[in-house]
Protein backbone atom coordinates (compact mmCIF):
# COMPACT_ATOMS: atom_id res chain seq x y z
CA UNK A 1 0.00 0.00 0.00
CA UNK A 2 2.81 2.50 0.96
CA UNK A 3 7.08 2.27 1.36
CA UNK A 4 7.41 1.23 4.50
CA UNK A 5 10.40 2.94 4.99
CA UNK A 6 10.63 1.24 8.53
CA UNK A 7 7.37 2.53 10.08
CA UNK A 8 6.17 0.36 13.03
CA UNK A 9 2.60 0.65 11.31
CA UNK A 10 3.46 0.99 7.85
CA UNK A 11 -0.33 0.07 7.41
CA UNK A 12 -1.00 2.94 8.71
CA UNK A 13 -0.47 4.69 5.20
CA UNK A 14 -1.32 4.41 1.49
CA UNK A 15 0.54 6.17 -1.55
CA UNK A 16 -0.78 8.56 -3.39
CA UNK A 17 -0.32 5.85 -6.36
CA UNK A 18 -2.06 2.90 -4.44
CA UNK A 19 -5.07 5.48 -4.11
CA UNK A 20 -4.94 6.12 -8.01
CA UNK A 21 -5.40 2.59 -8.69
CA UNK A 22 -8.08 1.53 -6.11
CA UNK A 23 -10.23 4.60 -6.83
CA UNK A 24 -14.06 3.13 -6.56
CA UNK A 25 -13.05 0.04 -5.16
CA UNK A 26 -15.43 -1.09 -2.45
CA UNK A 27 -14.53 -1.19 1.06
CA UNK A 28 -12.88 1.84 1.58
CA UNK A 29 -13.88 5.71 1.45
CA UNK A 30 -12.28 8.72 0.53
CA UNK A 31 -12.79 11.82 2.62
CA UNK A 32 -10.95 15.20 2.37
CA UNK A 33 -10.26 17.41 5.61
CA UNK A 34 -8.61 20.58 4.64
CA UNK A 35 -7.40 23.53 6.49
CA UNK A 36 -9.72 25.57 3.70
CA UNK A 37 -12.66 23.70 3.56
CA UNK A 38 -13.44 25.68 0.27
CA UNK A 39 -10.48 23.46 -1.15
CA UNK A 40 -12.62 20.63 -1.81
CA UNK A 41 -15.39 22.14 -4.11
CA UNK A 42 -12.61 23.41 -6.33
CA UNK A 43 -11.71 19.96 -6.78
CA UNK A 44 -11.38 16.61 -4.88
CA UNK A 45 -10.24 12.93 -6.00
CA UNK A 46 -12.76 11.41 -7.89
CA UNK A 47 -15.15 9.39 -5.22
CA UNK A 48 -13.78 11.66 -2.05
CA UNK A 49 -16.61 13.20 0.46
CA UNK A 50 -15.32 16.42 2.05
CA UNK A 51 -15.75 17.37 5.67
CA UNK A 52 -15.60 20.68 7.37
CA UNK A 53 -12.85 20.61 10.21
CA UNK A 54 -14.89 22.96 12.30
CA UNK A 55 -18.47 22.01 11.61
CA UNK A 56 -18.17 18.30 11.66
CA UNK A 57 -15.05 17.75 14.11
CA UNK A 58 -15.21 20.00 16.41
CA UNK A 59 -18.01 21.32 18.63
CA UNK A 60 -17.93 24.74 18.46
CA UNK A 61 -20.42 25.80 21.87
CA UNK A 62 -18.36 24.00 23.82
CA UNK A 63 -15.12 24.22 21.79
CA UNK A 64 -14.59 20.81 22.39
CA UNK A 65 -13.94 17.58 19.56
CA UNK A 66 -17.14 16.86 17.65
CA UNK A 67 -19.32 14.96 20.30
CA UNK A 68 -19.73 11.16 19.53
CA UNK A 69 -22.93 11.32 18.53
CA UNK A 70 -22.26 14.30 15.91
CA UNK A 71 -19.21 11.87 14.28
CA UNK A 72 -21.49 8.76 13.90
CA UNK A 73 -24.05 10.96 11.72
CA UNK A 74 -21.31 12.66 9.64
CA UNK A 75 -19.51 9.05 9.27
CA UNK A 76 -23.42 7.58 8.49
CA UNK A 77 -23.93 10.22 5.74
CA UNK A 78 -20.50 9.47 4.59
CA UNK A 79 -21.93 6.02 3.99
CA UNK A 80 -19.14 4.70 6.12
CA UNK A 81 -19.66 1.33 8.10
CA UNK A 82 -17.38 -0.51 10.78
CA UNK A 83 -15.61 -2.23 8.46
CA UNK A 84 -15.14 0.63 5.75
CA UNK A 85 -11.57 1.52 5.28
CA UNK A 86 -11.07 5.50 5.82
CA UNK A 87 -8.49 6.83 3.53
CA UNK A 88 -7.82 10.68 5.00
CA UNK A 89 -6.16 13.39 2.73
CA UNK A 90 -6.45 17.15 2.73
CA UNK A 91 -4.15 20.38 2.01
CA UNK A 92 -0.95 21.60 4.53
CA UNK A 93 0.35 18.53 4.51
CA UNK A 94 -2.63 16.79 5.85
CA UNK A 95 -2.91 19.25 9.06
CA UNK A 96 -6.84 18.27 9.71
CA UNK A 97 -6.73 15.11 8.09
CA UNK A 98 -4.25 13.93 10.83
CA UNK A 99 -6.65 15.73 13.16
CA UNK A 100 -9.53 13.91 11.43
CA UNK A 101 -7.21 10.27 12.18
CA UNK A 102 -7.15 11.10 15.81
CA UNK A 103 -10.60 11.78 16.65
CA UNK A 104 -11.91 8.58 14.62
CA UNK A 105 -8.87 6.59 16.74
CA UNK A 106 -10.16 8.35 19.99
CA UNK A 107 -14.08 7.40 19.24
CA UNK A 108 -12.77 4.13 18.01
CA UNK A 109 -12.69 3.46 14.08
CA UNK A 110 -9.75 1.72 13.61
CA UNK A 111 -9.33 1.19 9.90
CA UNK A 112 -8.29 4.60 8.70
CA UNK A 113 -5.18 5.26 6.90
CA UNK A 114 -3.45 8.52 5.89
CA UNK A 115 -2.70 9.34 2.20
CA UNK A 116 0.66 9.70 2.22
CA UNK A 117 1.83 13.53 0.83
CA UNK A 118 -2.06 14.30 0.83
CA UNK A 119 -3.66 16.64 -1.62
CA UNK A 120 0.51 18.47 -2.03
CA UNK A 121 1.50 15.19 -3.88
CA UNK A 122 -1.56 14.32 -5.70
CA UNK A 123 -1.10 18.05 -7.15
CA UNK A 124 2.59 17.51 -7.59
CA UNK A 125 2.47 14.20 -9.84
CA UNK A 126 -0.10 15.86 -12.15
CA UNK A 127 -3.03 13.43 -10.55
CA UNK A 128 -6.56 14.73 -11.79
CA UNK A 129 -9.26 16.11 -9.64
CA UNK A 130 -13.07 16.20 -10.28
CA UNK A 131 -15.91 18.61 -8.86
CA UNK A 132 -18.69 16.19 -9.24
CA UNK A 133 -20.17 15.32 -5.72
CA UNK A 134 -19.66 11.62 -5.03
CA UNK A 135 -23.05 9.42 -5.10
CA UNK A 136 -23.22 8.09 -1.38
CA UNK A 137 -24.91 5.81 0.08
CA UNK A 138 -26.44 6.86 3.51
CA UNK A 139 -25.22 4.01 6.18
CA UNK A 140 -26.62 3.86 10.19
CA UNK A 141 -23.16 4.35 11.65
CA UNK A 142 -22.49 3.75 15.87
CA UNK A 143 -19.00 3.19 17.66
CA UNK A 144 -18.90 0.12 19.73
CA UNK A 145 -16.71 1.08 22.37
CA UNK A 146 -16.12 4.04 24.88
CA UNK A 147 -13.62 6.87 23.83
CA UNK A 148 -9.79 5.51 24.37
CA UNK A 149 -8.79 8.60 26.52
CA UNK A 150 -4.79 7.67 26.70
CA UNK A 151 -5.00 9.35 23.08
CA UNK A 152 -6.14 12.48 24.27
CA UNK A 153 -4.44 14.97 27.17
CA UNK A 154 -6.40 17.73 29.10
CA UNK A 155 -4.84 20.52 30.93
CA UNK A 156 -4.60 19.10 34.28
CA UNK A 157 -2.64 16.15 32.43
CA UNK A 158 -0.41 18.50 30.78
CA UNK A 159 0.04 20.68 34.10
CA UNK A 160 1.37 17.57 36.10
CA UNK A 161 3.94 16.73 33.45
CA UNK A 162 5.78 20.23 33.65
CA UNK A 163 9.07 19.16 34.47
CA UNK A 164 9.07 15.98 33.09
CA UNK A 165 9.98 14.95 29.85
CA UNK A 166 8.04 14.40 27.23
CA UNK A 167 6.46 17.74 26.40
CA UNK A 168 6.41 18.84 22.76
CA UNK A 169 5.18 21.93 21.36
CA UNK A 170 5.24 21.36 17.31
CA UNK A 171 4.27 24.92 16.27
CA UNK A 172 6.58 27.08 14.49
CA UNK A 173 9.89 28.61 16.67
CA UNK A 174 7.66 32.09 16.52
CA UNK A 175 4.90 30.68 18.04
CA UNK A 176 6.93 29.27 20.54
CA UNK A 177 9.24 32.09 21.68
CA UNK A 178 6.26 33.95 21.90
CA UNK A 179 6.49 36.95 19.13
CA UNK A 180 3.48 35.11 17.50
CA UNK A 181 0.04 33.94 18.80
CA UNK A 182 -0.69 31.81 15.66
CA UNK A 183 1.30 30.96 11.89
CA UNK A 184 1.97 33.77 10.09
CA UNK A 185 -0.37 32.78 7.42
CA UNK A 186 -3.34 32.46 9.22
CA UNK A 187 -4.85 35.12 11.63
CA UNK A 188 -3.46 36.42 14.80
CA UNK A 189 -5.83 34.96 17.35
CA UNK A 190 -7.01 32.47 20.00
CA UNK A 191 -5.02 32.88 22.85
CA UNK A 192 -4.04 35.85 25.20
CA UNK A 193 -0.48 35.57 25.51
CA UNK A 194 2.39 34.29 23.47
CA UNK A 195 4.85 31.87 24.44
CA UNK A 196 4.92 28.01 25.63
CA UNK A 197 4.55 25.74 27.94
CA UNK A 198 7.44 25.66 30.67
CA UNK A 199 10.21 22.60 29.90
CA UNK A 200 8.33 21.79 26.73
CA UNK A 201 10.58 21.21 23.74
CA UNK A 202 10.29 22.72 20.24
CA UNK A 203 10.25 20.17 17.46
CA UNK A 204 8.30 22.14 14.66
CA UNK A 205 5.37 19.80 13.01
CA UNK A 206 6.79 20.18 9.53
CA UNK A 207 10.56 18.69 10.37
CA UNK A 208 8.48 15.24 10.03
CA UNK A 209 8.04 15.86 6.61
CA UNK A 210 9.64 16.08 2.92
CA UNK A 211 9.28 18.62 0.27
CA UNK A 212 6.54 16.86 -1.31
CA UNK A 213 4.76 16.72 1.58
CA UNK A 214 5.50 12.72 2.47
CA UNK A 215 6.79 11.76 5.42
CA UNK A 216 10.62 10.89 6.06
CA UNK A 217 12.37 7.49 7.00
CA UNK A 218 11.53 5.94 10.57
CA UNK A 219 15.50 7.20 10.84
CA UNK A 220 15.51 10.45 10.26
CA UNK A 221 11.98 10.33 12.38
CA UNK A 222 13.83 8.90 15.33
CA UNK A 223 16.80 10.98 14.63
CA UNK A 224 14.38 14.22 15.52
CA UNK A 225 12.50 13.18 17.99
CA UNK A 226 14.98 11.07 20.20
CA UNK A 227 17.56 13.94 19.67
CA UNK A 228 14.99 16.36 21.94
CA UNK A 229 14.43 13.88 24.59
CA UNK A 230 11.32 12.50 23.67
CA UNK A 231 12.24 8.86 23.47
CA UNK A 232 9.53 5.78 22.92
CA UNK A 233 9.62 4.99 26.76
CA UNK A 234 8.95 8.69 28.05
CA UNK A 235 4.85 9.34 28.00
CA UNK A 236 4.44 12.04 24.95
CA UNK A 237 2.17 15.36 25.11
CA UNK A 238 1.91 17.05 21.69
CA UNK A 239 0.42 20.31 21.50
CA UNK A 240 0.32 23.68 18.76
CA UNK A 241 -2.70 26.55 18.87
CA UNK A 242 -5.84 24.38 18.15
CA UNK A 243 -4.91 20.70 18.12
CA UNK A 244 -4.61 19.80 14.39
CA UNK A 245 -0.68 20.31 13.96
CA UNK A 246 -0.16 18.41 17.39
CA UNK A 247 -2.58 15.49 15.93
CA UNK A 248 0.10 15.34 12.68
CA UNK A 249 3.15 15.17 15.36
CA UNK A 250 0.91 12.41 17.44
CA UNK A 251 0.58 10.07 14.22
CA UNK A 252 4.22 10.28 13.23
CA UNK A 253 5.35 8.90 17.27
CA UNK A 254 2.59 7.03 18.15
CA UNK A 255 1.69 5.68 14.26
CA UNK A 256 5.23 5.55 12.45
CA UNK A 257 7.39 5.54 15.37
CA UNK A 258 5.17 3.52 17.30
CA UNK A 259 5.85 5.21 20.24
CA UNK A 260 3.44 3.09 23.10
CA UNK A 261 2.29 6.26 25.13
CA UNK A 262 1.50 10.07 23.18
CA UNK A 263 -1.28 12.16 23.64
CA UNK A 264 -2.55 15.33 21.49
CA UNK A 265 -3.51 17.74 23.69
CA UNK A 266 -5.84 19.34 21.60
CA UNK A 267 -6.80 21.92 23.74
CA UNK A 268 -3.70 23.40 22.50
CA UNK A 269 -2.18 26.95 23.01
CA UNK A 270 -5.50 28.60 22.12
CA UNK A 271 -6.49 27.42 25.80
CA UNK A 272 -3.39 27.06 27.96
CA UNK A 273 -2.42 30.77 26.39
CA UNK A 274 -5.76 32.26 27.97
CA UNK A 275 -6.16 30.08 31.05
CA UNK A 276 -6.15 32.10 34.36
CA UNK A 277 -2.51 31.30 36.42
CA UNK A 278 -1.39 28.65 33.50
CA UNK A 279 2.59 29.41 33.83
CA UNK A 280 4.07 30.20 30.65
CA UNK A 281 7.52 30.93 29.31
CA UNK A 282 8.94 33.05 26.93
Amino acid sequence: MSDTNGYANSGSLVSTQWVAEHLGQPGYRLIEVDVNPAAYDGGHIEGAVGWDWKKDLQDQTVRDLASREALEKKLSESGVTPETTILLYGDNNNWFAAYAYWALKYYGHDNVKLVNGGRVKWEAEGRPYTTDAPQVEPSEYHFSGEPSEDLRAYRDQVLERIGRSGLVDVRSPGEYSGQLLAPENLPQEGAQRGGHIPTAVNVPWATAVKEDGTFKSADDLREIYGGKGLAPEVEVIAYCRIGERSAHTWFVLRELLGYPRVRNYDGSWTEWGSAIKAPIEK
